[in-house]
């Protein structure tokens, strides 16, 4: 018998999926405990488990061998030193949300290449105004995306961006897709890069490597022409930067989905800019097959945990990723 403890804080999604996985896998024993003083009782003769294990838990448990975070970009700490350093071998769930996000990415791609931000505000003011728009139209199929992150977000966005004719830069340290209208190159160079881009797209978790890389030095490599969006992490870019990179014209635009403080503060500037579209970090916010699409992930784990094969999306645990 194998067994995984669903590692507290619970929610819906825990206590429905404890019963589920034994039923499809009975060969599993699933403890969903209330609290952590019930967690740190059950893991100690865990195989697995579901969810973060905090340093105590983790220096009980002496069987853990597979952990599977429900999360592609855990908060910070979730891999801390003890656990980089524990043989436990670490799964996330990403590429769930590629069409979902993707989505997100486009609308701001579109929404920004059209001057709709413009448009907005002069719909608030009921404006009629033809020439609301104070940046040219960009034409996407003269267009060129660079796509920080070609996993699986970045590469369903890069297939949309190529079926609206756009020429596709992918920046991606451990390609995983084979993708013939993606001229791959590594993070090394992205610096050279970032001049060639009209969009410039940021898809990549918080990660040593790439926290506070959206700074001020980069934003000045873009055209003044090119537009920032970040759908990733916000702790991956310096907002104050960001900021001062619209109000200046050394970029044209912004989209955001996420921030480098969240909820980002009522007084900052970047409410009030022109040219820019933020969304309070909802690109997959009630994306109704989400749930189903985790549990896929943990019971196809789960499977292979118990048949002794390699298990799908092992985590860097040095790198959060």
């Amino acid at each position: 018998m194998i067994k995984l403890v669903m590692m507290p804080p619970l929610d819906d999604l825990k206590r429905e999926f404890a019963p589920r996985l034994e039923a499809d896998l009975p060969e599993y024993r699933v403890a969903v405990p209330e609290t952590d003083e019930e967690a740190l009782r059950e893991i100690v003769d865990a195989d697995a488990a579901y969810g973060w294990i905090p340093p105590d838990a983790l220096k009980a448990a002496t069987k853990l061998k597979w952990l599977q975070n429900p999360d592609a970009g855990p908060f910070p700490g979730y891999y801390y030193k003890e656990l980089i350093e524990h043989p436990v071998v670490a799964c996330n769930p990403r590429g769930i949300y590629y069409d979902h996000i993707s989505h997100h990415i486009m609308m701001f791609v579109l929404g920004l290449s059209r001057g709709l931000p413009y448009y907005v505000e002069a719909q608030r003011e009921r404006r009629w105004d033809p020439d609301a728009r104070k940046n040219g139209y960009v034409d996407l199929t003269e267009s060129t995306a660079l796509i920080f992150g070609v996993g699986g977000i970045g590469h369903e966005t890069a297939r949309l961006c190529a079926e609206f004719g756009m020429e596709i830069i992918g920046v991606e340290p451990r390609p995983e897709y084979d993708l013939s209208y993606v001229e791959m190159h590594p993070p090394a160079d992205l610096d050279a890069l970032l001049p060639r881009a009209d969009f410039v797209i940021a898809t990549t978790p918080h990660t040593p490597e790439t926290e506070g890389i959206w700074n001020a030095q980069r934003f000045r490599l873009m055209k003044n022409s090119a537009y920032f969006i970040n759908i990733g992490r916000g702790k991956t870019m310096k907002i104050d930067d960001l900021t001062a990179a619209v109000e200046t014209g050394e970029i044209a635009g912004v989209g955001l989905d996420v921030f480098e403080t969240e909820p980002l503060p009522s007084d900052h500037r970047l409410w009030n800019l022109p040219n820019v579209l933020l969304t309070p970090h909802i690109a997959v916010k009630d994306a109704d097959n989400l749930p189903e699409r985790r549990f896929g992930v943990l019971l196809e784990n789960a499977r292979r945990f118990a048949a002794g094969e390699p298990l799908r999306n092992v985590v860097d645990k040095a790198g959060w990723y």
